[in-house]
């Protein structure tokens, strides 16, 4: 559990398209075994911490006749951002995939002092 701190907490969130390999025969659509894919997501206001961060699918376009999987994370967590991370193996193929985001944590009040 993260316990916020804070008089000012921030929610932040967003949607990405990741890929579209369909349209130009990219590595997800034509490729087979490990696969990995990594964008970096920068927040609108810097957190005070590392926020909590929720990375969802929320559009998958895959090919029926394999096996789908998939996993989606997020990584690299800091003040200023983050990195979605999709990956699938095995014989999957898969066209496009939109991912929606959210972090919540405590953002610095003006009122906050810098003590070195």
């Amino acid at each position: 559990m993260q316990r916020l701190d804070s008089l000012t907490v921030g929610v932040d969130q967003g949607s990405l398209v990741l890929f579209s390999d369909y349209q130009d025969g990219g590595t997800m659509w034509t490729g087979e075994g490990p696969r990995e894919l990594r964008r970096i997501v920068e927040f609108a206001s810097r957190y005070r911490t590392p926020p909590a961060v929720h990375v969802s699918l929320s559009m998958w376009d895959i090919d029926q006749k394999a096996n789908s999987r998939m996993d989606i994370s997020a990584d690299m967590i800091t003040e200023e951002g983050f990195v979605i991370v999709f990956r699938t193996w095995g014989d999957t193929r898969v066209a496009r995939v939109r991912a929606d985001w959210m972090a919540i944590g405590g953002l610095r009040h003006d009122d906050d002092w810098d003590v070195d």
